[in-house]
């Protein structure tokens, strides 16, 4: 057992709980936000505190992807444990896969501690595929202001945080439930192209969502990152339950000898990086304890070690590939243009022929509201949240007192996307989450939430609803009676009510604590059971088709639609938006910090009823905040939302969503 790596004075504490921003103040639980004041405004994202500066265009050749595959090769070689190794740009193009004589062919998830296996707990999953979800992981968390590994994710996802035998009754890490994200099935993420215009647009799908198993990195040229590394060699695709002792994971010494040469600056890797006070961890292997692995070549390689594999639906022609540069056209992410967004800060995902792929648009939902989004409501929404961000200060970034990037996406009450816009180095992962994160406020806030998931093929599925009802005392729960935000979803997802309170009951939409695990989550895990296992035996070649590109099966809303085609979040940043008394959609936020994402969506949405008059926030008295829930014998109010203390850079204001 060991302390964490670093100790910090008291003076750093103290301006990292500034940075970090602890809890929140304020749960929005009064006043409605259209008829609030308007509350971190600015004239334009920007505009206050100078531009964003968009990360250089940076790309790996291929070359350098063999030159990788190589340095993880040699220390495999040399430490008696084969591998399988693959290699990702920025955007998840898989460049790389490398399966070493002798290698594992599959990795087994851990069973469910009760024994029981539900979801994909105890399942054996190709070890290529979960090579590529670390890679995946490592490039997708991390941006030029932070980097974080899949032993980062580890530490973020778990029941506790920080995750360890002496930390039981802590509440739940901070991104809870994000590693079912980048799924498969997602209808943002984009598939494999053989070649054209879309070859290397992004972000890519992961064949397995976000991975907790050390033994993912992210890669860097020049201080910007580029891509990921994954590996595979021990046959256990798992997580660390214990983040307050070193471990030695063979998985992770491989994949640090990957990165030598493309190495994370040392100022902005994970354990620089404290939430809540609690620093976070990168790796524990050190780049001194591997073998010299800096004169391997990629000729030395293959075939003397092994050779490249194929893997459906990832890496299809086995030969290297050369990246794509973030933040150009081909990589399906890059600056907008005065059409597309008034800020021209923000970047958009685009079709690597010039064109926006979300394009802000009016809402879908005419037939089922009298007065859906317009388009000119939507781009208000966006640029009023996108100038919340411009002045919030970050939490996950370094260095201290940078500017929040985040992604932020709305949708209408279909779940349809009525625009997406991000900051220049959000990281990748959030794009795909914002989404979920303002289809799960949104569908949880509408009037068929309830019937849809009782008309979903599963009986698992369909289970969840009468236990939210028997939960919060209320047949009528489901149907739109009340408005919530994914915080207050959240706080049902837990397998403790409240969160962390050690020997309460679980919340109605997670799996009891004795059968939890990240593999099985509840509700959000079994929403896309059917998806998942579709996709891996198409990987596989079990199947000849794959998973349909939209996650869920429940009931069309319209042709080839549902509400949740890339599933359900459960960590907070999103609010359901709404006329009057009338739901029309959601905004969600990914990327930054979660209390610093509620107050992007919040104070966007509040701001925007402040500047139109006609829609905003959720009345106050339809919040999930309103709802008490009797636990034993105590009475126990949901969440709504929490904004985070300091929030401003260009201000000491405090409290900024108390009231509205």
């Amino acid at each position: 057992m060991r302390a964490l790596t670093r100790a910090i004075t008291t003076a750093a504490a103290a301006l990292l709980l500034l940075s970090c921003g602890g809890g929140g103040s304020s749960s929005g639980n009064s006043g409605s936000g259209s008829g609030g004041s308007s509350t971190g405004s600015s004239s334009g994202g920007g505009t206050l505190l100078g531009e964003y500066t968009a990360p250089a265009q940076e790309a790996l050749s291929t070359a350098e992807v063999g030159k990788i595959v190589a340095q993880a090769a040699a220390q495999a070689q040399q430490s008696g444990h084969p591998a399988t190794i693959a290699v990702v740009d920025r955007v998840g193009n898989v460049l790389a896969v490398f399966r070493m004589n002798g290698a594992l062919t599959t990795a087994k998830i851990p069973d469910a501690p009760n024994g029981n296996d539900i979801d994909i707990q105890g399942l054996s999953v190709p070890a290529e595929a979960a090579a590529i979800a670390k890679a995946i992981t490592g490039a997708y968390l991390s941006s030029s202001g932070n980097a974080f590994s899949t032993r980062t994710a580890s530490m973020i996802v778990q029941q506790n945080f920080p995750p360890g035998p002496s930390t039981v009754g802590l509440e739940s890490g901070p991104l809870f439930g994000v590693q079912f994200s980048q799924l498969p099935c997602s209808d943002l993420s984009a598939r494999f192209q053989p070649g054209g215009s879309a070859a290397l647009i992004g972000p890519k799908r992961s064949p397995l969502g976000l991975s907790a198993d050390p033994g993912g990195f992210p890669l860097y040229k020049n201080g910007v990152v580029v891509g990921g590394v994954g590996v595979m060699a021990d046959g256990s695709y798992s997580l660390d339950p214990n983040v307050l002792d070193t471990d030695t994971d063979i998985d992770e010494e491989i994949a640090l000898a990957g990165t030598v040469g493309f190495t994370a600056p040392d100022t902005i890797r994970a354990d620089r990086i404290y939430v809540d006070g609690t620093q976070l961890r990168y790796s524990d292997t050190i780049y001194t304890s591997l073998f010299d692995v800096s004169g391997a070549t990629y000729a030395q390689t293959d075939p003397v070690l092994g050779a490249l594999v194929a893997v459906k639906g990832y890496f299809e022609t086995a030969t290297l590939r050369g990246g794509a540069a973030y933040g150009t056209e081909a990589s399906g992410v890059r600056a907008s243009t005065v059409g597309e967004f008034s800020d021209r800060d923000a970047f958009v995902l685009t079709d690597g022929s010039g064109n926006d792929r979300f394009p802000i648009r009016g809402g879908t939902d005419g037939a089922d509201i009298a007065q859906p989004i317009t388009q000119a409501e939507a781009r208000t929404l966006l640029e009023e949240a996108f100038a919340v961000m411009t002045r919030a200060r970050a939490q996950i970034r370094q260095p201290l007192d940078s500017r929040a990037q985040v992604t932020i996406s709305l949708v209408d009450t279909r779940g349809q996307v009525l625009g997406i816009v991000r900051a220049p180095d959000a990281p990748i992962f959030g794009t795909d989450v914002s989404l979920q994160k303002a289809r799960t406020a949104t569908f949880f806030s509408g009037a068929h939430a309830g019937a849809e998931l009782l008309a979903d093929p599963s009986s698992d599925v369909q289970g969840f609803v009468g236990k939210v009802r028997a939960f919060l005392n209320d047949p009528n729960a489901l149907t739109g009676t009340y408005a919530f935000a994914d915080r207050s979803g959240g706080n049902l997802s837990r397998p403790y009510f409240p969160d962390g309170q050690v020997g309460n009951p679980n919340g109605p939409l997670s799996r009891p604590i004795v059968q939890w695990s990240p593999f099985s989550t509840g509700l959000q895990s079994a929403l896309v059971l059917t998806n998942l296992s579709q996709h891996l035996q198409y990987v596989t070649g079990a199947n000849s088709g794959d998973t349909r590109q939209r996650c869920t099966f429940l009931p069309d809303v319209a042709a080839g639609q549902n509400r949740l085609q890339n599933g359900i979040q459960i960590f907070p940043g999103s609010v359901p938006v709404y006329r009057g008394n009338t739901l029309v959609g959601g905004i969600g936020v990914s990327g930054d910090g979660i209390d610093q994402d509620d107050m992007i969506s919040f104070l966007g949405a509040n701001n925007a009823g402040v500047k139109l008059g006609t829609l905003g926030n959720a009345p106050a008295t339809i919040r999930a905040d309103q709802i008490l829930v009797n636990v034993n014998g105590a009475q126990v109010r949901l969440r709504y939302i929490n904004c985070p203390f300091a929030p401003f850079l260009d201000s000491s204001q405090q409290n900024v969503c108390q009231g509205l």
